[in-house]
């Protein structure tokens, strides 16, 4: 459910790499799920809630071709009041793809190698780019805008390389004047298994979080257009 990463040295030893490059990084929502920690820190952060009623898959969107339900909310937490009454937030839980060979590979040269830690034989590594943008984003542009209307919050987990591979995002000061509450994790490494810890959370609106989610700005037509020219001339031989 998690990556990350290692250096082999010349005599042959492997070791995690040391600070940030050494930071698990989940793969796997389900990583976020150890002891459900995460429902706790939510429920109290945003409904004054320690033990929420948590429900899964929770339909949001209703397609207008099919009539049938076109997106769901990961999770929705809930706290129910005197009079049959219901308080609620939104939850959705990203991990992080990633790029290169087949998972499978390294678990079959774990099953031939009997040292301690076989080094990866194949290279992978968290693909930030297309979990954030691709992902995450459209997500929460999707989704944000009806819970703002609802007066409803939505909280976002991700861990802490996550969140450090995103762009700026302004801060605004307090959960009353956020659109989403980011809940940033880490692991601690230093018990067995790692156990998932609250690093941070973070408030922002939806635009500014957008913002961090895109991480780029656009480069002026001149560079645009010197980089067509450099790949046609790549494939045509022209200067």
């Amino acid at each position: 459910c998690s990556i990350r990463k290692y250096e082999k040295f010349p005599d042959g030893t492997v070791s995690v790499c040391q600070g940030d490059d050494g930071r698990l990084v989940a793969l796997c929502p389900n990583r976020f799920l150890q002891k459900n920690n995460i429902f706790s820190w939510v429920g109290r952060e945003l409904m004054d809630a320690n033990d929420p009623v948590i429900l899964s898959q929770v339909d949001f969107l209703k397609s207008t071709v099919t009539d049938r339900s076109a997106g769901r909310i990961d999770n929705v937490l809930v706290k129910e009041l005197p009079g049959g009454a219901i308080d609620w937030c939104a939850l959705e839980i990203q991990a992080v793809y990633f790029s290169g060979e087949a998972m499978r590979k390294e678990f079959y040269a774990i099953l031939e190698d009997n040292s301690p830690l076989p080094f990866p034989v194949k290279h992978s590594r968290p693909d930030f780019r297309s979990s954030a943008p691709k992902r995450l984003m459209p997500q929460l542009q999707i989704k944000v805008p009806t819970l703002r209307r609802w007066g409803k919050k939505i909280a976002v987990i991700v861990d802490v390389p996550f969140f450090q591979s995103l762009g700026p995002m302004a801060k605004v000061d307090s959960v009353s004047n956020c659109d989403i509450v980011w809940f940033i994790v880490d692991f601690d490494t230093s018990i067995n298994p790692p156990m998932i810890q609250l690093a941070d959370t973070y408030y922002t609106t939806l635009e500014n979080a957008v913002e961090g989610l895109t991480a780029g700005i656009p480069m002026s037509l001149t560079d645009f257009e010197d980089q067509i020219r450099r790949k046609l001339s790549k494939i045509t031989g022209s200067k």
